[in-house]
């Protein structure tokens, strides 16, 4: 429509023939306002079209990171995830928690990179998890099926990316594909049991302090390397009644403010416990991300996600175990049957 309006302008308008200074510069006004509303125009479709992949991409968000049920077979629970990249809703962090007839499983992890490109990465191995979860008897079967769902994932780029190669690069990009994963299976009774590969340990609230759930040295992360014959879940104690477990992506602990000091998650922590003893789930999550934000001006360089889990059982057994151990389990956990 504007181009008409220039052309139709040059060829039937008499003052568009002209050569004086006045019909010059009406000619130069009709093709300034003819261009700013080309420009005006350009500008409406490509936010018309940026708010639609905003909407794809937050119904992305939601059908690989499915929002949390507040609780779930006794357990208080928060979740959020913050993406690195300005006005993205997606991002490399992946958790979910799934209530079964072997406990409550719950899985948080970090894929290498984030935004668009670890999509993919993200819902292979969360659907391995969320079938795997139901199906497996303990968390080595677990933790072998999303390794062996995350190698079929990474074949099937590396050929999609390079099909005339017929085999996948060992020097490309996806041969250097990685992802931490942190399992854990909570018991009807507290106990809690997990296998890591690479991941931070989860942080323990109590009306007492803060302290790292167990102090066991994790496994490698998926993808580079194979998994050991043997893998015996931690023993990581007992989750009791109005305690809760942090659960967090290294994206929380690397967070730099202007002059490079890491972000002091553990202060923050303490600061909410001290000032609620018994930690409110939303509470805490709000209170580390607000902190969080605040640290880095608001521009934070890495994904960020936090679970946070609160035991709201009744007490129905006494305190078993040590707390803070990471002794290997001797017998696989046997199942509970409960909804």
């Amino acid at each position: 429509m504007w181009g008409a309006i220039a052309i139709t302008y040059k060829l039937t308008c008499p003052l568009a023939q002209q050569t004086g200074l006045g019909a010059r510069i009406v000619t130069s006004a009709v093709f300034f306002a003819v261009g700013t509303g080309l420009i005006v125009q350009v500008r409406r479709s490509l936010l018309r079209e940026l708010r639609q992949i905003r909407q794809i991409a937050g119904a992305a968000q939601n059908a690989l990171l499915r929002p949390l049920p507040p609780r779930l077979d006794g357990l208080h629970i928060a979740a959020a995830q913050l993406s690195a990249e300005r006005g993205a809703v997606v991002g490399g962090d992946l958790y979910e928690v799934i209530a079964t007839e072997h406990g409550v499983r719950v899985v948080m992890g970090d894929v290498r990179g984030h935004g668009i490109a670890a999509i993919g990465t993200v819902a292979a191995v969360l659907g391995s998890f969320r079938e795997a979860a139901h199906d497996e008897p303990d968390l080595e079967g677990v933790l072998r099926r999303l390794d062996r769902a995350l190698a079929r994932h990474l074949r099937e780029r590396a050929r999609s990316e390079h099909p005339a190669s017929g085999a996948p690069d060992p020097d490309g990009p996806v041969a250097e594909e990685f992802v931490t994963v942190l399992l854990l299976e909570i018991g009807r009774d507290g106990e809690v049991r997990g296998l890591n590969c690479g991941h931070p340990w989860p942080y323990l609230l109590s009306g007492t302090g803060v302290e790292p759930l167990v102090r066991a040295d994790p496994l490698p992360p998926l993808g580079p390397f194979p998994l050991p014959t043997e893998l015996p879940s931690v023993c990581c104690g007992q989750l009791l009644p109005g305690e809760a477990l942090f659960l967090y992506t290294d994206g929380a602990e690397d967070a730099r403010d202007a002059r490079g000091r890491f972000f002091p998650l553990v202060d923050a922590l303490a600061e909410v416990v001290g000032q609620h003893p018994l930690p409110v789930p939303q509470s805490v999550l709000g209170s580390v991300f607000t902190a969080l934000l605040s640290h880095t001006g608001g521009t934070p360089t890495d994904d960020v996600a936090i679970l946070v889990l609160r035991n709201d059982r009744k007490p129905a057994c006494p305190h078993q175990g040590t707390r803070g151990t990471a002794l290997p389990a001797t017998t696989r956990p046997q199942p509970t049957n409960h909804r």
